[in-house]
């Protein structure tokens, strides 16, 4: 093994190797491909296991190497070639050569993050059994005999259609001897399923708006890429759209990438999708399949199996030979921005993805990032329109503020909030009591001595969970049993202050003794079938009142739902961060747009202690675009994102002040580089601790992209040279256009 600067930006090498010396990409943190020997040449993306040190790991094959000065004995030879699938796609590797370089990440680390587990790992890797089976003419004619109930049963399924082996498991658990042997007889074959021709299930009839919307995608289909802002309100119909869009797509052959922000969305649009798409194979891709289940989705996309791939932020590097539509929904969210390691945002991505594959992109959102509106300001994107709810009879619905300031209340509701839900539930209608805090409460204090349940690593509270008697930390995971006393000064009288959806549930099944509550949070959802048992009851209309955080904000369709009550919508109006207002202003406009989306009017309920600021006062006029705008202007007096480009260098260490001082280091060693940046810092983060490490930020700001872009690259070697004089314990990271800051 030896060292290869990979070419800049990471150029991939799009030929065969021909020669045995090969440039091998493995999974660590150095921008360096590495030399090995081989007794033949191999293609470009293919798995190899090589030796690293003393550890045997998988590497991917990046191109030819010529090993230059190096000492040929010192070269190590591939261990292993893996050849059960095969090489891995170039653009998928020119993909992931961009994110590596646009985010300034580790070529290897930033490969290995794109692909599946099962694929990170020096072995060859087991596939479902795809292949289809059924009876041959013999097999028919000679049915097993009844006693033989396993034999049977198989042969009963195969009679009536062509199966696979995992549809006939449940039927006998020996069904992979039992095809085996009637194999050997010619009594069964296999091969692969014929191809289906396209089918569409019912669908719905547009609006005028939803078909001159559809017309305009429609016409960008064959005039390869372009980038479309999808502005709908909620309940508009964007869905129906984009079935519609997609029916076009999957007609002419083509696959279709649909990025969504939580894997809580996935059960209801699987059930609408494969309803639209009966023939269509559809697989999803999200962080609560196994590895062996998210292996086989997305090989069943890399090789052309799946029609439809609908996923989460790291879907959007899954491999398709016949891409030809890209749809990013709710585009505005956060969850679309990995906060770890590769910290990549995949609507961005998605963005170049349909640029490099020639194809549309369409971005939707009732309240569309800053971001976006600034790309269609510059007429990089393109804006369409959705005003009027799709379904005939809904309108908007009526939001009212509350003023808290002097109202009595009990467990966090004003009396005209329980009032509303006992209004409602006499009229059977559903409704939602929104808090963005799970838990019992959100702190445990001391009414004598002033003491909080603070956690010992971070800078936060611990939350109360109340049926495991616990507090926890809901950032790094610490908890412990609730005292029984005041741990400073030893009251006995500690009370939970401020309310969460686990008091909230306690106090409402208090006041509304004969509704069927339902609460649906983190906690209530931890188990891999939970949202869809939940969602079943939902759907089948057996609950009165949700009681829930942002999992049930976004997306969602509930026909029934008639009154939303939002709790604690203040706490966002007091965060440092200059993004925070845009954030809640977009919850609660996705919040409130659950209510009222069929023939059930829409009411909302917001308590505050503001009922005069402008973000309250743009909800209740439902003016998207004036509060935008108002956003807007501010963070261009500011010379904050998108009106410039921003990344933050972040440390971190057990004492800040050692994180603190290998920033104002590096400082001083980066300003002679800064033409055209301004460098911010270093200060402490806003949670300066967390899981018992300090941090601290350094920012760079730039009017320019690609000179943001020149400096990183130039400063980025001089980091990671500082990094290695530092301290070990020392950690740190860049985070190119960072959403936290």
């Amino acid at each position: 093994m030896a060292s290869d600067a990979c070419v800049a930006p990471y150029r991939i090498l799009l030929f065969m190797a021909n020669d045995v010396y090969l440039q091998v990409a493995v999974d660590v943190p150095l921008r360096e491909t590495f030399t090995y020997c081989c007794e033949r040449p191999l293609p470009t993306g293919t798995r190899v296991a090589v030796p690293f040190g003393p550890r045997r790991v998988c590497g991917i094959v990046t191109g030819p190497s010529a090993p230059g000065g190096l000492d040929p004995a010192r070269i190590k030879p591939v261990l292993e070639i893996f050849d059960d699938l095969p090489p891995l796609p170039v653009s998928f590797l020119e993909m992931v050569a961009f994110a590596a370089a646009y985010y300034h990440h580790p070529y290897g680390q930033t490969l290995f993050t794109a692909l599946p587990t099962a694929l990170r790992q020096p072995g060859n890797v087991r596939l479902p059994d795809r292949r289809h089976w059924w009876l041959t003419p013999a097999g028919r004619e000679t049915p097993p005999p009844a006693a033989h109930r396993a034999r049977r049963a198989v042969w009963q399924a195969l009679a009536e259609e062509a199966c696979t082996l995992a549809a006939l498991r449940p039927l006998a658990p020996q069904a992979s001897a039992i095809l085996k042997a009637w194999l050997a007889e010619g009594r069964v074959a296999s091969g692969e399923p014929a191809a289906l021709s396209f089918r569409e299930g019912p669908v719905l009839a547009l609006n005028g708006e939803q078909q001159t919307v559809l017309q305009a995608l429609a016409g960008a289909l064959a005039q390869g890429f372009s980038a479309w802002l999808l502005h709908g309100i909620t309940g508009s119909g964007k869905t129906e759209v984009y079935l519609q869009l997609m029916a076009r797509v999957l007609a002419a052959g083509q696959q279709v990438l649909v990025l969504i922000p939580e894997i809580n969305l996935t059960p209801q649009l699987i059930e609408r999708f494969a309803a639209r798409f009966p023939d269509t194979p559809l697989v999803t891709l999200h962080s609560g399949l196994s590895d062996g289940e998210r292996l086989a989705g997305w090989v069943d996309g890399w090789q052309g199996r799946a029609g439809i791939v609908i996923g989460t932020r790291l879907a959007v590097f899954t491999p398709l030979p016949r891409l030809g539509l890209i749809v990013v929904d709710e585009e505005h969210d956060t969850s679309f921005k990995q906060q770890e390691g590769l910290r990549y945002h995949a609507r961005d991505l998605a963005v170049w993805r349909a640029h490099q594959a020639a194809v549309p992109v369409v971005l939707g959102s009732a309240t569309p990032s800053l971001e976006s509106l600034a790309n269609v300001e510059a007429g990089r994107y393109r804006r369409l329109r959705l005003t009027q709810r799709a379904h005939g009879a809904a309108r908007l619905p009526e939001v009212q503020l509350i003023d808290m300031r002097r109202k009595k209340r009990t467990e966090g509701l004003a009396e005209e909030s329980v009032e509303a839900l006992r209004t409602a539930q006499r009229a059977g209608q559903m409704s939602l009591v929104f808090i963005n805090r799970r838990g019992y409460a959100p702190v445990l204090a001391c009414t004598d001595c002033g003491w909080t349940s603070g956690c010992p690593h971070c800078s936060s509270k611990l939350v109360i969970h109340l049926p495991e008697r616990r507090l926890r930390c809901h950032h790094c995971g610490w908890d412990a049993p609730v005292p029984g006393s005041c741990p400073d000064c030893g009251n006995v009288d500690i009370r939970p202050l401020g309310e969460g959806t686990q008091r909230l549930e306690a106090a409402l099944t208090a006041m509304l003794p004969e509704a069927r509550l339902l609460r649906i949070d983190r906690d209530t959802t931890r188990r891999k079938d939970d949202w869809d048992q939940l969602y079943q009851r939902i759907q089948a209309e057996e609950v009165d009142v949700l009681v829930g955080t942002q999992m049930l904000a976004k997306g969602h369709d509930f026909g029934s739902l008639g009154l939303v009550v939002v709790l604690n919508a203040d706490s966002g109006l007091y965060s440092a961060d200059f993004r925070a207002t845009e954030r809640l202003f977009a919850l609660l406009n996705q919040v409130a747009g659950r209510a009222g989306r069929a023939d059930t009017p829409g009411r909302v309920l917001i308590q505050t202690q503001w009922p005069d600021h402008p973000l309250y006062q743009a909800l209740c006029r439902h003016d998207f675009d004036g509060y935008a705008r108002t956003l807007a202007e501010e963070r261009q007096a500011a010379r904050f994102p998108p009106y410039c480009s921003q990344a933050l260098l972040r440390a971190d260490a057990p004492d800040l002040k050692d994180a603190m001082a290998f920033l104002d280091r590096l400082r001083e060693a980066l300003e002679p580089l800064a033409e055209g940046i301004e460098i911010v810092g270093p200060a402490p983060a806003l949670m300066t601790r967390l899981a018992g490490r300090e941090r601290a930020q350094l920012s760079f700001e730039s009017c320019s992209r690609q000179r943001l872009q020149h400096f990183l690259s130039e400063a980025v070697p001089q980091v990671e040279a500082a990094a290695r004089r530092a301290s070990r314990s020392l950690r740190w990271s860049l985070d190119v256009d960072p959403q936290e800051t």
